[in-house]
């Protein structure tokens, strides 16, 4: 799973407090966005939350849209890259502070504490992680079986849309991706940030939220496959190295991208 080696350092929480106080000092915690990924720590987490906390205090339209990663299947078996710890954490204090979710199967089954085997369970899963507070919720990916052949990966997402009058009405999407025979690095980062970009665009229909998201992650896994194939050589798997996504190279696909991918309504 991408590079063997990595150094430098990890912010911990005393350091993340420090330099948010910094941003205090200079009045610039004025933020419309809050976007949340990979962390090892407990109590990094548990200072994002009170950071989150107070930003929303400042805006109360702030969106805070966090990839709960912990872990993934490999093979039907799930298993957490994350100490356990960070499960309550996530449960208990991430999660209900957050308006936007981009769990995978495992991690939402993580969150919810129940498998899913089919659609219907996995719709009902998303109904749970409504109840502990994110109106926009989606499963990045799943194992479930498509009807287009195992070539094919399921996405599903949920949207509770609040109505003036206080009354809430649901949309479901499913999209279905074709899968790329390739280990890439930052692909959950990317979907992360490009659906939080395009539900800022299209805040009340997830269905084009999600295609304009799955699109552009399609333009550019392809760009980036092509481009690494060809710098391996025929015959030969690219490296990590050479599978770096390539961003700058699709930046009109990641602005305008060509709609390839359409999401039915469930």
């Amino acid at each position: 799973m991408g590079y063997t080696h990595w150094k430098g350092q990890v912010l911990n929480s005393s350091e993340l407090h420090e330099l948010y106080e910094g941003l205090k000092l200079n009045n610039v915690n004025k933020y419309d966005y809050v976007l949340t990924g990979y962390t090892r720590d407990a109590s990094f987490l548990a200072t994002v939350v009170d950071i989150v906390q107070e930003l929303k205090q400042q805006n109360s339209s702030l969106v805070y849209v966090c990839d709960p990663v912990m872990g993934d299947k490999w093979n039907g078996e799930g298993s957490m890259y994350v100490p356990e710890e960070l499960l309550p954490v996530y449960r208990e204090k991430v999660v209900p502070v957050a308006d936007i979710i981009t769990p995978n199967q495992f991690e939402a089954e993580l969150l919810s504490g129940k498998k899913i085997h089919s659609q219907e369970e996995a719709l009902a899963v998303m109904d749970v992680l409504h109840s502990m507070g994110p109106d926009t919720v989606v499963i990045t990916s799943s194992d479930l079986p498509s009807p287009r052949g195992s070539d094919y990966l399921i996405a599903l997402g949920s949207q509770r849309i609040r109505r003036p009058d206080g009354s809430t009405v649901t949309e479901r999407i499913r999209v279905e991706m074709h899968k790329v025979d390739a280990v890439f690095v930052g692909t959950g980062d990317l979907f992360a940030a490009m659906l939080l970009a395009w539900t800022h665009k299209h805040p009340n229909n997830l269905k084009v939220a999600c295609e304009k998201t799955v699109s552009a992650m399609h333009h550019v896994l392809q760009r980036t496959i092509r481009c690494a194939k060809a710098q391996a050589g025929k015959g030969q798997k690219p490296s990590s190295a050479q599978l770096e996504l390539r961003m700058v190279q699709s930046k009109r696909d990641i602005e305008n991208p060509e709609i390839v991918v359409q999401a039915t309504v469930l």
